[in-house]
């Protein structure tokens, strides 16, 4: 089972040189510790950053420099700050090849559910729905389970929805899964380390496919 730094430095692997990236608020946020220092990657924050680097040290924190989710952030060489609605275009024109999202519920057709809880007070939207319109690439970073132990990846998303059909791939703290095509359900690619086919299985409410010999995430 992977801790979110687990599934972060997994999600990393996902990255490919040359790629704008938009990494989304919570555990997506740790990937940028984790890309191929070989890698020439952008990444892109909507608050209106391009080349955002890994987190900062003690020494390196500047409390101006903020991503999405106020966190401080550090800058790579060449990097430019601008308007969030210059940050928007870019999104919106599809310029970005990669967002890492995090993610409430996902469903079995791709589906995602990961801006709002009813009852519980949240001050927006912010990026999500843009991003996933937008995007030619979305993965998704979540617990394959909820806090009482409820399955996370549905048949159906039961909270409110961000996005359709747009779920490309999930990594969890148990799996590595593809949403498949036409409906087609989740497809189990990993297993986390210790994690058994079984466990997922048991883990999963959506349709599941499982094909020979799952083999474990290499971290």
């Amino acid at each position: 089972m992977l801790d979110k730094y687990g599934i972060a430095k997994r999600i990393a692997q996902e990255v490919r040189d040359g790629y704008y990236v938009n990494l989304g608020i919570g555990i997506p946020t740790l990937v940028a510790n984790y890309i191929p220092e070989h890698f020439n990657i952008v990444l892109q924050s909507e608050n209106g950053l391009l080349g955002m680097g890994p987190f900062p040290t003690k020494e390196e924190v500047d409390p101006d420099l903020i991503n999405a989710g106020k966190q401080t952030i550090t800058m790579i060489k060449g990097a430019s700050i601008f308007s969030s609605a210059d940050s928007f275009a870019m999104i919106r024109s599809g310029k970005i090849d990669l967002t890492i999202l995090g993610a409430m519920e996902v469903s079995e057709n791709g589906d995602i559910a990961n801006w709002k809880i009813p009852g519980k007070m949240v001050k927006g939207m912010g990026g999500a729905m843009d991003l996933v319109a937008s995007a030619k690439n979305i993965i998704v970073a979540m617990q394959h389970k909820s806090k009482d132990g409820q399955s996370k990846l549905l048949k159906k998303c039961s909270l409110p929805i961000t996005g359709l059909h747009c779920v490309k791939k999930i990594v969890t703290d148990l799996a590595v899964l593809e949403v498949l095509p036409n409906n087609g359900g989740f497809k189990l690619l990993e297993r986390a380390p210790s994690v058994s086919v079984e466990e997922i299985r048991d883990s999963t409410e959506g349709k599941l496919t499982i094909e020979g010999e799952i083999p474990e995430m290499l971290i």
